[in-house]
């Protein structure tokens, strides 16, 4: 008898009795979405740049091919860009542990880092048109461009995501246990950005040697 009584059991009307039950079942079930649309979107990124890689490392085999020059403020980017990450991890780490607070400051310091990488981009991209470098037919310039620009839109995706989770920190005074969730969330998508930029920036200032040594062992040339 307790055996069928377990298979016939239904606990999505054993909770409707229990206070906050349904509310905690709603973000359970957000957070599930959420990280099957972000392994979705990793899979498509990941996709997309391996390809834009193997691309770049083709072109660069050609003899209208000058690399660009290496600038210091992608250095700075890439610094602002760890930070953001390092500070993500932090609220997520306050989120695993009730404390708000530290949700609050890990939230804040990584949005905040996040629109300083971008600013940085555009400095650099503004730093490139006053060297006169696009005004060259120079192919380094549009994979310049397109690489630095796709990486810039899903930082941009990110801080949406960010800005509807700060939503529920500031403003809906959710506590840390509500939203921890969603703070891993951000934490492991900004982790994903890092990781592909510092591949990203590697392969621009790459030398024509190594990246050719790179494709001919991983079988692509």
């Amino acid at each position: 008898m307790n055996l069928l009584r377990e298979l016939t059991d239904k606990p999505w009307i054993a909770t409707e009795g229990i206070p906050g039950a349904g509310q905690e079942q709603k973000m359970l079930s957000a957070v599930s979405s959420g990280r099957a649309a972000i392994k979705w979107l990793f899979g498509v990124g990941s996709v997309l740049f391996f390809l834009l890689i193997v691309s770049y490392g083709e072109r660069m085999t050609y003899e209208d091919w000058r690399p660009l020059p290496e600038s210091k403020l992608l250095w700075f980017n890439t610094i602002a860009l760890i930070s953001s990450s390092v500070a993500m991890q932090w609220a997520v780490i306050g989120g695993r542990r009730d404390e708000i607070d530290d949700v609050k400051i890990g939230m804040l310091s990584g949005g905040i880092t996040a629109v300083v990488f971008l600013a940085g981009q555009l400095l650099a991209w503004r730093q490139l048109v006053q060297m006169g470098y696009f005004e060259t037919t120079n192919p380094a310039i549009a994979f310049f461009i397109l690489i630095t620009g796709l990486h810039a839109l899903h930082i941009v995706g990110g801080l949406i995501a960010w800005g509807r989770t700060a939503q529920k920190v500031w403003w809906r005074g959710c506590e840390a246990g509500q939203i921890r969730g969603s703070v891993e969330l951000c934490a492991f998508y900004w982790h994903f950005l890092l990781v592909l930029w510092l591949v990203l920036f590697g392969l621009l200032f790459a030398g024509n040697n190594n990246l050719s040594i790179i494709l001919a062992i991983c079988g692509l040339r």
